[in-house]
């Protein structure tokens, strides 16, 4: 049998949260979610134990009964370091035969079905199993802040997880560590086996996505990788899934938003429009009520609300008149939280997505449409947060991060352009409607 341990009893300390990071939100879902999945698809396992803190046990019960994880028969209390937890799993299975344990950190949740595969792969050969990557960087050892030696770089490679074993192998290296009254010159598994039992330790290739998240700026990446994986590189969407869904398209009747709507509509949703040309203006709540009351009591309920509606007033600010200005923050802001908060009731129901739209200016402020950048900006911001809000809720809410796009309103600020250097507006709506399909939640996706 082919048994993954998730290991997953650390504090999440240096991620300086006040829970440990295997449960912090990515994209709609606790990071230990993806990689307990990955294990959970893999035909070579048989089995997935959890190696956690006690105090999270039932919240793990929880997450595997909730995503129908029917490989996870056991979930165990960890160690003081990570040998410790590594050993409690080494224990849990002593008494079986014929056993290889795959040790994994709970905190790469990206490991690919390929990695599982070969590392298993390899035990049929070898008694222990490692992977790694190269190192692009060139690594040198420090002694007192003085460079000491600079190793050759062809030589090195970093380790990353899993890290396999027979049974009988890594019991007894734990074993002898466990008996050595000085301190193992190493802590994790392939450490203790090539120390104690001087075994080759055969070394799968990695991946670079394969990423432990550890501080706060490896989150930020591991969106990327999210948002990579499941849109970019997404050629075969099944679009008929968007049969019978009935979608509310703010600014559907030019663009992007036009193009979605008739996409959608080819595909057998439920579309229904709203703009100024049939007289709804997202700049007043009562017609941004309305519209949703409308839609309801015609399909009795609500899977997608978009929000695509802009304004661009291409001006230095202080040539902005106060209406100008009202207009702009209205329109490109106040309107998306208006949008959001009235449509909470209904998506509650049927677990259903919003989607705004931002702008590649939301990175950095542009000059002479200051007010249209930094309410993009604010956009990014409050779909986060409301992402978070709405987590138990079950509802999805992302942007769409279009590069420049033909659009009409660019046309009439910014002329005529090299079309080659410009997205189409329908296959923005593409993408656009590749995310109504998709479950994560509180990501940018940048069309490209």
């Amino acid at each position: 049998m082919n048994i993954a341990i998730i290991l997953s009893a650390g504090s999440g300390s240096r991620f300086g949260s006040n829970i440990p990071k295997q449960f912090i939100n990515l994209a709609g879902k606790n990071i230990i979610e993806y990689t307990i999945k990955a294990f959970e698809q893999n035909n070579l396992i048989d089995e997935i134990c959890v190696v956690a803190d006690e105090k999270f046990h039932s919240k793990i019960w929880d997450i595997s009964k909730s995503n129908n994880f029917t490989k996870v028969q056991k979930i165990i209390a960890g160690g003081k370091e990570r040998k410790d937890s590594s050993y409690e799993a080494i224990k849990a299975y002593e008494d079986k035969e014929d056993i290889n344990l795959i040790f994994h950190d709970g905190v790469r949740p990206f490991v690919s079905d390929t990695i599982i595969t070969d590392t298993i792969k390899a035990l049929e050969r070898y008694n222990a199993i490692d992977v790694a990557i190269p190192t692009a960087d060139t690594i040198i050892k420090v002694k007192d802040n003085i460079i000491n030696s600079i190793p050759n770089r062809a030589e090195l490679q970093r380790g990353q997880t899993p890290q396999a074993f027979k049974l009988d192998t890594i019991k007894k290296a734990h074993i002898l560590s466990n008996q050595d009254k000085t301190k193992p010159l190493f802590t994790d598994d392939c450490g203790l086996v090539k120390q104690y039992l001087k075994d080759k330790v055969y070394v799968v290739a990695g991946e670079e996505q394969n990423i432990k998240i550890t501080y706060p700026s490896d989150l930020l990446l591991a969106e990327k990788l999210i948002q990579l994986n499941s849109i970019t590189l997404n050629t075969n969407t099944n679009y008929e899934k968007l049969k019978d869904k009935v979608i509310v398209v703010f600014g559907g009747s030019s663009g992007i938003g036009l193009d979605i709507v008739n996409i959608a509509t080819n595909y057998g949703a439920e579309i229904v429009s709203y703009s100024t040309s049939n007289k709804t203006d997202i700049k007043n709540i009562d017609d941004i009520k309305k519209a949703l009351e409308d839609t309801f009591n015609q399909y009795n309920k609500i899977d997608v609300i978009i929000n695509t509606a802009a304004t661009l007033t291409k001006k230095e600010l202080i040539s902005m008149n106060d209406d100008d200005i009202t207009n702009e923050i209205t329109t490109n802001f106040t309107a998306s939280v208006n949008i959001a908060k009235y449509s909470y009731k209904y998506l509650k129901q049927t677990k259903g997505s919003l989607i705004l739209f931002t702008s590649s200016s939301y990175t950095r402020g542009r000059a002479n449409y200051s007010l249209y950048s930094s309410t993009k900006a604010a956009i990014v911001n409050f779909a986060e947060a409301i992402s978070s809000e709405w987590l138990e809720d079950n509802i999805k809410v992302n942007v769409i991060n279009p590069a420049r796009t033909a659009t009409p309103m660019r046309i009439k600020h910014f002329g005529k352009e090299d079309e080659s250097t410009l997205l189409k507006s329908e296959d923005v709506a593409y993408k656009t409607l590749d995310v109504v399909l998709e479950d994560f939640s509180g990501l940018v996706v940048d069309v490209k």
